[in-house]
């Protein structure tokens, strides 16, 4: 079969761009994307072979090779993992066919030191090769497939495909390295490459000796699964190298969570949260990041029953002792055992959270900010949760600079405060300025300040704090006469009502008609002269304007 000329999806064209322009300073990062692949791809055939013997085809020892050639200017990276067929080559690398494209592509922002983050978000580090290389080839048969496939492309628009004769099922990935790039060609450089950035990686990685040069072949790293190791033997370092290759990130995990749970079941678990939020958290097809192992074996990387949903953010590795290596992805969305281990997951993360905001608030608040309207959505759906999800929760307010909590908010309520109040608004600037808090203002009373649609469902959900209920600012009556003022405020005379007030009320009544319940004098005002407040019974402003935004009002009524 002669070769295919086929051009690049659009987006991939964009990405091979910012790889091209890409300033990055570590351009040594693309050999761990391409042997993170070649892993992968191991683990994958591993897996299918426990249905499929056949696919090993005797060769059941994996492993990963680098080789140089420096006369060609060539070092490639080959596996014997699952491989390929042409089909696959398209998809995977001439074209990003998964979802969460479009909010890919509106992350991008044409910064290339945060954009190569993206790259790596994505899944598609495979692209960073391009930043050495003037030319990248693939070879690849498949695991039990018929044929041999070649690829090839310059990054520049297009590539190529075509049949090739390959005998051997597996991957080459041949980098025909630029002018400038021969560090690369060095086998010293590489040993420490990979020792930096891939020690963590359970397949054997071994650098063979340079083509025309005696010398043998050698292991650079220590291929051990890193979350079977004691916390005591991983460093800072192995760690992050371990959260990028398993995330395709390119940023420093925010918090690390490794532990092994012993008795009625067993579990390792290492779990990253990330210091950036991805592009897709939002995204209706969004998918879990946590792989699941049973017995070191690859199973899955969509076992979304490991973690609740507002937890979807975390990176990581579950392995498990008590699962079948057989288990498919119904058995684990039905499975007490998987339910077992995504309790103690949820706990151990929360634990681990509640920690981190009692020790480093700075480093809390980074979090909050990143992954704070998803954690809520637990408060909402995690009802066994609840009492450990609410003092995590971080609040703007009226009354404090920075994140608020539920604690602190309780701790500086004025003497006669009987509620927890909030304003919900599109924007933080927004709810400042809503005529409906002047009032609490002037009596020093601090107002949450809400932002997140997901705050108009937990709140009716959890109901109080610490027997203090939630009241919006923009529903129902509001006696302010019971709190007592701040120190030094003056005290307020008592007004009597403006003359001719009740007849500005009744023309207001007959102008306005049904489009109001009704009009009243209020005491909460102090620079407006007027407010819209719901009825104590009725929907919250702010979520009846939400509901009304897509075309849910008929329905929630």
């Amino acid at each position: 079969m002669s070769e295919e000329q086929m051009q690049f999806q659009a987006e991939v064209s964009r990405l091979l761009e910012i790889v091209a322009k890409s300033l990055y300073s570590q351009k040594e990062v693309f050999l761990r994307e391409l042997i993170s692949n070649a892993s992968d791809a191991c683990d994958r055939l591993r897996y299918a072979a426990i249905a499929a013997p056949d696919l090993l085809a005797g060769d059941a020892e994996f492993k990963i090779t680098l080789s140089v050639d420096k006369e060609a200017r060539t070092l490639t990276v080959a596996d014997n993992g699952i491989g390929m067929g042409r089909e696959e080559l398209i998809e995977n690398l001439g074209t990003i066919a998964r979802s969460g494209t479009l909010g890919f592509m509106e992350n991008l922002t044409g910064d290339a030191r945060q954009d190569i983050n993206l790259i790596g978000q994505f899944g598609v580090g495979f692209y960073s090769a391009f930043m050495v290389a003037k030319e990248v080839e693939v070879m690849t048969r498949r695991a039990g497939g018929d044929s041999g496939w070649r690829w090839v492309s310059d990054g520049h628009g297009s590539y190529t495909i075509g049949e090739a004769d390959i005998a051997q099922r597996g991957t080459r990935v041949i980098v025909h390295l630029a002018d400038g790039e021969d560090e690369f060609l060095d086998p010293q450089r590489l040993r420490h490459i990979v020792k930096t950035h891939s020690d963590h990686i359970a397949i054997p990685v071994v650098l063979e000796p340079v083509a025309g040069e005696e010398g043998e072949a050698d292991t650079l790293n220590r291929a051990s699964a890193l979350w079977t190791r004691p916390k005591s033997e991983v460093s800072e370092s192995d760690y992050t190298e371990f959260y990028r290759h398993v995330a395709h990130a390119f940023d420093e995990p925010l918090l690390t969570v490794h532990y092994r749970a012993e008795g009625v079941i067993e579990y390792s678990a290492l779990l990253f949260v990330p210091s950036r939020r991805p592009f897709d958290l939002f995204h209706p097809d969004r998918k879990h990041h946590v792989k699941l192992y049973v017995r070191r074996v690859f199973v899955s990387d969509e076992a979304e029953g490991l973690v609740p949903s507002y937890l979807r953010f975390l990176r990581g590795v579950v392995d498990s002792q008590d699962l079948p290596l057989n288990v498919s992805r119904e058995m684990l969305q039905g499975s007490p055992l998987v339910a077992k281990i995504r309790h103690g997951i949820t706990r151990r993360v929360l634990a681990d959270l509640k920690k981190k905001a009692a020790d480093d608030a700075e480093g809390y608040a980074e979090f909050w900010d990143a992954f704070g309207a998803v954690v809520k959505e637990g408060l909402y759906e995690d009802t066994d949760q609840r009492e450990a999800l609410l003092p995590l929760v971080r609040f703007r307010t009226t009354g404090a600079e920075g994140w608020v909590s539920l604690e602190d908010y309780v701790a500086r309520m004025r003497p006669g405060q009987d509620a927890i109040y909030y304003v919900s608004a599109d924007t933080e600037l927004a709810a400042r300025q809503s005529p409906q808090i002047e009032g609490f203002r002037a009596k020093g009373v601090e107002v949450l300040l809400l932002t997140d649609p997901v705050d108009e469902f937990w709140l009716p959900a959890v109901g109080t704090f610490q027997e203090k209920p939630f009241k919006s600012v923009t529903r129902g009556g509001a006696d302010l006469g019971a709190i007592t003022p701040p120190e030094g405020a003056e005290p307020e005379p008592e007004k009597p009502e403006p003359a001719g007030i009740d007849g500005l009320i009744a023309r207001f009544k007959l102008a306005l008609g049904d489009e109001v319940k009704d009009v009243r004098v209020s005491h909460r005002l102090t620079d407006s002269p007027v407010c819209l407040v719901a009825d104590d019974s009725d929907l919250d402003m702010h979520l009846e304007r939400l509901l009304r935004q897509h075309n849910q009002l008929d329905k929630a009524a």
